[in-house]
């Protein structure tokens, strides 16, 4: 998707792709990262979401990116946080409580943003994107994520060719092809879902999947 696109989704409030509650799968599957209390969890892709929210209450020092400024600004604002902005450079830097948000373009994003991170939350990231644009995420993702980081990943499985991502569809087999390179990968559960967008309304048998997978130490 082009960086318009998501623009206008953000200023024209067209953010049905944000949830009203925290992730289900982040609240009763985050366990299996065993990630330990004030460990530094990057969010990809993060928008507003209030799952960052939930990983700071859990004592986490959350890192997210999102290409909107609207949605970064919401995130502090709505939760009555002060923020420290710093720009300059292609990513503008918002700190505030235990959250920093940089926000920019995802391929901007360095392993310097990302030194000390162990643990990933990818809810709305992989899904968001196109194929093509999934391989360069998930390669670049690999690049700039340290060593040995442990990735919580939700999908969404359908058939595609009744209806226009996003969220696209992402099956099991191209989890297993993106992901080649890490050490493991464990499908941790799957559920059958509808509180999605309305273009959904009229498709049986969607799917969530939630996975854990290891990079390589």
């Amino acid at each position: 998707m082009e960086s318009e696109f998501w623009h206008g989704r953000w200023e024209s409030q067209q953010i049905g792709f944000h949830q009203a509650r925290v992730n289900p799968w982040l609240e009763r599957h985050w366990q299996v990262l065993d990630a330990e209390p004030g460990a530094r969890v990057f969010v990809p892709l993060c928008g507003k979401s209030l799952d960052m929210r939930y990983l700071e209450s859990l004592g986490h020092q959350v890192v997210g990116v999102e290409l909107s400024p609207i949605a970064v600004r919401s995130y502090f604002v709505e939760a009555s946080v002060t923020f420290a902005l710093e720009e300059g450079g292609p990513l503008a830097r918002y700190a505030g409580g235990r959250a920093t948000l940089y926000c920019g373009d995802y391929f901007a994003l360095t392993s310097a943003e990302l030194a000390g991170v162990s643990a990933v939350f990818d809810r709305a990231a992989l899904i968001a994107l196109p194929p093509e644009m999934r391989k360069r995420y998930v390669a670049h993702s690999f690049q700039i994520l340290p060593r040995g980081t442990r990735i919580l990943l939700v999908t969404l499985v359908y058939e595609q060719a009744l209806v226009e991502g996003p969220p696209f569809c992402v099956t099991d087999s191209e989890v297993a092809r993106l992901y080649a390179k890490a050490a493991s990968i464990e499908l941790v559960g799957e559920k059958e879902v509808r509180d999605l967008p309305p273009k959904f309304a009229n498709i049986e048998g969607i799917v969530e999947r939630a996975y854990r997978i290891d990079l390589p130490r």
